[in-house]
């Protein structure tokens, strides 16, 4: 999230596309994005999911507060709910996530892991769009790592973090300007 707000700054996002970083908004109060999106001046937003009797009750709340502030894109970071299919169609085509793998390789949790214990030579990054199907929308965009021998999931896991800085704000900015 941080990489994508420096970069909407650095490449000048609101004079090239009237784009800018409108909201975070976050299920987790302690979430670390809060504080930086504070500090840079970004409108936040809590809503705490456990607070909520159902899924379906808190998409539509976290819709609620997404659509005060009419995004053109829903940019997901570090957002570890799978979200419902009426959440899902509000957005459609203008909801995007970041996963830690090849897809369609690895969908959901332990990524890293798995492409180790699988014997993979490759890992990776994607950004794709969300649909209802989990880790299964159109790809936007990729970034290949090698499988190192003797990597660790964290080793492995740092190694596509970097990647994922690069390739996620790329995608948005692609995204940004076929919108403009």
């Amino acid at each position: 999230m941080a990489t994508i707000v420096k970069t909407a700054q650095n490449h000048h996002w609101r004079e090239q596309f009237g784009a800018r970083v409108a909201a975070v908004i976050s299920n987790k109060a302690d979430a670390q994005g809060l504080v930086f999106a504070c500090e840079q001046g970004i409108a936040t937003a809590v809503l705490d999911h456990k607070a909520f009797e159902s899924r379906e009750a808190f998409d539509a709340a976290l819709m609620r507060e997404i659509d005060l502030h009419a995004p053109a894109l829903v940019v997901l970071a570090g957002f570890m709910r799978i979200l419902t299919p009426g959440f899902v169609a509000h957005y459609a085509g203008r909801l995007i996530n970041i996963h830690p793998s090849l897809l369609p390789a690895f969908t959901g949790l332990h990524t890293h892991q798995r492409a180790i214990e699988m014997g993979c030579k490759f890992a990776g990054a994607t950004v794709h769009r969300v649909t209802a199907e989990l880790d299964h929308g159109d790809i936007l965009e990729q970034a290949v790592v090698p499988v190192l021998p003797g990597d660790t999931a964290q080793a492995l896991a740092a190694r596509v973090l970097t990647q994922e800085h690069l390739i996620y704000p790329r995608a948005v900015e692609r995204l940004l300007a076929a919108l403009a």
